[in-house]
């Protein structure tokens, strides 16, 4: 049996307000191509299909089009889980549906576990898949008027450790046949490495756990939320996958990759990453005006023809005008979508931000939470619970 896990499509997402559908579009022809040539036999997605909870009805045909597609390939079993960015009614509306056609989601947490655990056959072999979604505070913890804040980190984190464990029992429990046993997740693992693009992943102290949190009784864990490829804690069997596009340009300098798992004799016999292909080439070019003029004629595309997308931080002392470095680069077929000074003054009040800003969406709620208290000479790196606490009030507000 051969399984491929994925995670954070993000489908709809849009990079300094420019669409990404077209790489995305390209990543969905080619993971079908891959899973057809490698006769994949079960794919996860763990969470983050979408960027928006929200999703453009561009968005949704992609998905759904995408799993009908599927089922005339080798794949015979999906499984989905919610991810933070995902909305659970969204995903969860076809679910009837999609599980006549041996789809299966979790849109988000259940009150029976039984319901989050599903035992896949193919050809005479079995995994049991325990398909755990991004678990809010509100689905697995009961508040409790008065508590203080290290009182619930701590409830939070016991109640993720619990429900964990849970899924492992229920996975005991239907496996009498010693099969090999999968969990998904789409939670921050501490160890793990974020990006610019995972602005709304806090990372702080809550609810946070580690490699050695998750029960044994799992032979592989297959992680999303974190958007670089990485393995958790030195644990090989602990992994994410990553988001197979380039959504902030902090992700330009690494590859990104599917992970696929090869099972025989009711074992994980190899576990292999897989590196997707480039879809659209990103270049970041720091240094002076000259500099920056002078490498404009390297950023060219690749095979699939996207326009590049480029991005300039000018290391000059003062403000300067950037028209001679506009008007050179209308002269080749790249686009440039960002233009900084690297050392642009940190103490930046919002209102001049405000107004060196073209859109108000490219304004980023934690990056004005940091610079109002930089305003008013609060020292967040010293008080990490009052940025823990920001960020559990801002993604409680984002799931409404």
């Amino acid at each position: 049996m051969k399984i491929l896990h994925t995670a954070d499509w993000h489908l709809g997402h849009r990079l300094h307000e420019q669409s990404q559908v077209e790489e995305q579009t390209l990543f969905l022809q080619w993971i079908e191509q891959y899973i057809i040539d490698n006769d994949i036999d079960v794919l996860l997605i763990s969470g983050d299909i979408f960027d928006t909870g929200s999703p453009s009805n561009q968005s949704l045909e992609m998905y759904y089009s995408f799993l009908v597609q599927l089922k005339a390939t080798n794949c015979s079993s999906i499984v989905i889980t919610g991810g933070n960015h995902d909305s659970a009614g969204t995903l969860n509306a076809p679910k009837h549906l999609l599980d006549a056609l041996s789809i299966k989601v979790v849109g988000k947490a259940t009150e029976h576990i039984e319901d989050e655990v599903f035992e896949v056959e193919v050809n005479g072999e079995k995994v049991i898949i325990g398909a755990v979604p991004y678990l809010r505070d509100g689905d697995i913890r009961k508040a409790v008027a008065g508590e203080s804040f290290d009182e619930l980190s701590d409830k939070y984190k016991t109640a993720l450790i619990n429900h964990y464990e849970s899924s492992a029992e229920q996975c005991k429990l239907i496996n009498t046949t010693d099969a090999p046993v999968i969990a998904m997740g789409h939670l921050f693992a501490t160890g793990g490495s974020v990006s610019d693009s995972e602005q709304n992943i806090y990372v702080g102290t809550l609810g946070h756990i580690g490699a050695k949190d998750f029960p044994t009784y799992f032979d592989y864990i297959a992680l999303g939320h974190l958007h670089r490829p990485q393995i958790i804690g030195g644990n090989d069997s602990i992994r994410y996958s990553g988001s197979p596009h380039i959504l902030s340009f902090s992700e330009i300098n690494y590859n990104k990759k599917i992970i696929t798992l090869t099972l025989k004799d009711n074992k994980i016999e190899r576990v292999n990453d897989i590196v997707i292909p480039r879809f659209r080439e990103f270049y970041k070019k720091t240094g002076t005006m000259a500099e920056c003029i002078e490498a404009l004629p390297n950023f060219s595309t690749n095979s699939y023809e996207l326009t590049p997308w480029v991005e300039i931080v000018l290391d000059e002392n003062n403000t300067i005008s950037v028209d001679d470095l506009k008007n050179e680069a209308e002269k080749y077929s790249f686009e440039i979508l960002k233009i900084s000074l690297k050392n642009q003054r940190k103490t930046q009040g919002i209102e001049e931000l405000l107004a060196n800003t073209k859109s108000i969406k490219e304004l980023l709620p934690t990056e004005v939470f940091k610079l109002k208290c930089a305003e008013m000479g609060f020292e967040l790196k010293e008080n990490p619970k009052i940025w823990d606490a920001f960020n559990e009030v801002l993604q409680s507000v984002k799931n409404q």
